[in-house]
């Protein structure tokens, strides 16, 4: 089964949207698809699908863990998905127990399909690292906001210390080393991870070794969200070189998404988007995602470098054809007499981004114009 756990640094970025309508897109390429909401403390994606709000559910597994998970498993109006709720009325929900949480995580990991999607919550809480790293192909989801892109990179380098200390058992060298640097005030502060597994490996090499090893499986990749230019797809650069260069791991780009109103009205009206309007351009970006998604291998192998810097290429020639596209679809709504209000604002807000551009542009001639007839009027 591939396990595609779904996160985000920080709320907003359209993570269960991503995670709701890749699901749809795997069920109707005829994949048996479960979808699960562990967002324990916020738990609404019922409402993405349309699925009316369930009796069972992950918070009542919790609460009696002799209950058959099967049951809390329900079956959706969309052919091929299965859907297992959360539950974000039963307090402590989502701060779970270690031994909860590795009992869902066993139960999750043994259910029956093709592909389990898990929309997870917002933050870095040690539970969502954990149900992140169920698997080595999860995706973070980010938008090109300078707050957003900082949290897809703090939870990776978390994600990349938790996995540290999954491997370095207490008592080891290199254990006591990381303790001693975090007591220090260094520790997680300490962004430069390479140098400190050159130090570990000449402390610890059999350590060094498992963790490497748990690097080399774990593979995140990267979706941008909420795109307004094609300019915006550099953020995803910015992410890729911090987690190179700090972290050592290679993030693969599997594309962008352009921000879109109709899914606002695709909520409204309680249906996946992929359902709602399969030909927008948000659709075809998801649909293009999905593809991607099942041509990579179920076990991954180490990401070399070739195919990462593929990946970020590919990426920002898709944000242009879909800027281009963003653009016809909309002309053709001004001239059908179709367009709605969200489409009508969307169209300024891609000419004021145009001003802007045009206004900088002169801004930068006036400069050029200014220092060169200083230059010509020398005394």
């Amino acid at each position: 089964m591939r396990v595609i756990p779904v996160a985000s640094g920080k709320g907003g970025v359209g993570k269960s949207l991503a995670a709701a309508n890749l699901a749809v897109a795997f069920a109707q390429a005829g994949k048996n698809v479960v979808l699960a909401d562990l967002d324990l403390g916020a738990s609404n994606l019922h409402l993405i699908i349309g699925h009316q709000k369930p009796g069972a559910s992950i918070g009542a597994f919790l609460g009696n863990p002799k209950m058959d998970f099967e049951t809390i498993i329900a079956c959706t109006d969309i052919p091929n998905l299965r859907f297992i709720p959360g539950d974000a009325e039963i307090p402590g929900a989502a701060n779970l127990k270690a031994a909860q949480r590795n009992i869902l995580v066993r139960r999750l990991l043994a259910v029956k399909a093709d592909i389990l999607i898990a929309d997870l919550g917002a933050g870095t809480h040690q539970s969502i690292l954990d149900f992140f790293l169920m698997s080595g192909q999860g995706i973070i989801v980010s938008s090109p906001a300078v707050t957003a892109t900082l949290n897809a990179y703090v939870f990776l380098k978390n994600a990349v210390f938790r996995l540290m200390y999954n491997a370095f058992r207490r008592g080891t060298p290199a254990y006591d080393y990381i303790e001693k640097l975090r007591g220090e005030g260094q520790g997680f502060k300490m962004l430069y991870l390479p140098k400190i597994l050159e130090d570990i490996e000449t402390r610890d090499p059999n350590s060094h070794r498992k963790f490497k090893a748990s690097m080399d499986r774990f593979q995140p990749r990267l979706i941008l969200n909420m795109l307004d230019s094609p300019s915006d797809a550099e953020v995803a650069m910015k992410i890729r070189r911090s987690c190179d260069a700090y972290l050592g791991l290679k993030v693969e780009h599997l594309g962008v998404i352009y921000r879109d109103s109709i899914q606002d009205i695709s909520l409204a009206s309680r249906l996946p988007i992929l359902l709602y309007k399969p030909q927008s351009v948000l659709s075809q970006a998801i649909y293009r995602i999905a593809d991607k998604i099942l041509q990579l291998p179920e076990v991954p192998s180490p990401i070399t470098f070739g195919s990462v810097d593929g990946s970020y290429q590919e990426a920002a020639m898709e944000a242009e054809i879909d800027f281009e596209s963003k653009k016809e679809y909309i002309e053709e709504l001004l001239h059908s007499g179709e367009l709605s209000q969200g489409d009508l604002i969307e169209t300024v807000k891609m000419q004021q981004l145009e001003i802007n551009k045009v206004k900088k542009e002169n801004i930068f001639l006036k400069s050029k114009l200014s220092k060169a007839i200083k230059e010509g009027y020398k005394p």
